[in-house]
């Protein structure tokens, strides 16, 4: 055959190569389309998934966008945003991206575990709401959660977006506290989802986000090790019922830093079964106060020990720290440390509360968690004199023992106002630098108080 028919014959060989390959792309963009109604599995990834855009030399981006996610604020994103959960977990490094400029709506959801994936990073840096309100829920989804993460190993959930709990519609809820005719409520179910729950869980970091509005709790940890929370934005209005800004429970090795928090709960919040927590620079109010309890509801065991709390600034608040149990409770709170801690205006800078009561028939009962050794270090500022600058309301049968007191001085918010006594009942303890107002209601240690320390153990 002469050379220039070889020549022709190469072209249309090579033609017809480059047609089929762009019919098969084209072929490609119809499946990837179709591939959004599939159920997500977390153990059976869709084959058709988008390829991840590679981000820097060793993570992997997977955009929801990319796997139909819409963010219009009003469209369902969960099917895409599962689908991209599903393939950044089958990856050994990878980042599921929600792009700024956009507004998903997702509804109650959980992210499954274990993954693949050695630093998976969830960044937020558009928005994320859940339906608006209860009437908008479906009936057969929880009303108790919205976005879970369940058995996560090593994941990092930042970005420089927003989080919006939508909770307005819950809080006005008739059993809701404070939100009844009168100032009452009414019996009756009255789950709400806590926006962000993590649940068996670690080496977890959360940093940088906004978070508004939860109807419940904002960030909740139950059963995890190694948490890290820094840099975050926690708001709702004062009156919002139950919206702790981050509450951890059975909880250990957790590092709560530089962050600001306004609410109508606890700032935060520390149940039964956490130690090694420590918490600094926390700019909070107004709230509750940062709180460790409530603990020994129902007659159950509590432990917490190794906790502390410093550098902070509390506001305007109801409380300012906070230990409360209920009667009848047992187990022990022990080495905490409250130091460097500036009040203004807060209602109960320093409290202990054993007879912890949403109602008025709680009765006094002979079992404790015993409270003991418990450390309050240049605690300064002003309180709101409608309760006492210190109070230590201990159990009448288990006392508080082994208090420290140091460089506390508080005074009166309002000018002209006189300094109110420090509360003290059953509690035992030493000042070792003259307080302001002093507290003479301590009571000196005794051998027949410290053997009551032994339950700790």
């Amino acid at each position: 055959m002469p050379f220039h028919q070889v020549l022709l014959l190469l072209f249309f060989i090579f033609s017809c190569l480059f047609f089929v390959t762009i019919q098969s792309r084209h072929h490609y963009g119809h499946s990837e389309q179709e591939q959004f109604h599939i159920v997500s599995h977390v153990s059976h990834p869709p084959s058709l998934a988008p390829e991840p855009a590679v981000a820097g030399p060793s993570y992997s981006v997977f955009n929801v966008l990319d796997f139909g996610a819409v963010g219009d604020g009003v469209t369902d994103d969960t099917q895409a945003f599962k689908l991209a959960w599903d393939m950044a977990c089958q990856i050994k490094s990878a980042v599921l991206l929600v792009p700024d400029g956009y507004s998903f709506m997702l509804q109650s959801t959980i992210f499954s575990g274990p993954c693949k994936t050695v630093g998976l990073v969830f960044r937020i840096d558009g928005t994320i709401m859940p339906p608006d309100g209860p009437d908008s829920w479906p009936r057969n989804i929880s009303k108790r959660q919205w976005l879970v993460f369940y058995r996560i190993n090593g994941m990092s959930m930042q970005g420089a977006g927003l989080v919006d709990g939508k909770g307005e519609n819950w809080w006005n809820l008739p059993c809701k506290p404070h939100k009844g005719v009168n100032g009452t409520t009414m019996p009756g179910p009255c789950d709400s989802p806590v926006a962000i729950r993590f649940f068996m869980s670690s080496k977890l970091t959360i940093k940088g986000l906004k978070i508004k509005n939860s109807p419940q709790f904002h960030f909740r940890f139950d059963a995890c090790h190694g948490v890290r929370v820094e840099s975050l934005t926690i708001k709702a209005p004062a009156q919002s019922p139950n919206t702790d800004g981050i509450h951890i429970e059975n909880t250990n090795n957790v590092q709560i830093y530089n962050s600001i928090i306004s609410n109508g709960d606890d700032c935060i919040s520390i149940g039964a079964g956490c130690y090694d927590v420590d918490i600094n620079n926390i700019t909070c109010g107004p709230s509750h106060g940062i709180s460790i309890g409530s603990l020994g509801i129902n007659k159950s065991r509590a432990c917490v020990s190794n906790i502390s709390v410093s550098d902070s600034v509390i506001q305007h608040s109801n409380n300012g720290i906070r230990i409360k149990t209920w009667q009848g409770g047992s187990g022990c709170v022990s080495k905490v440390e409250f130091s460097n801690i500036h009040m203004e205006a807060v209602r109960n800078p320093i409290i202990i509360d054993q007879y912890y009561c949403l109602t008025k028939n709680c009765s006094n009962q002979t079992s404790a968690v015993v409270i003991n050794d418990i450390s309050y270090s240049n605690i300064k500022g002003s309180f709101d004199v409608r309760s006492p600058p210190m109070s230590f309301a201990c159990s009448d049968s288990i006392p508080c023992t082994n208090l420290k007191l140091t460089q506390v001085e508080l005074l009166p918010a309002a000018k002209g106002r006189t300094v109110a006594n420090p509360f003290c009942w059953n509690a035992y303890g030493t000042v070792l630098k003259q307080t302001i107002p002093p507290v003479y209601c301590l009571m000196e240690e005794t051998n027949a108080t410290i053997d009551n320390t032994l339950l700790c153990g």
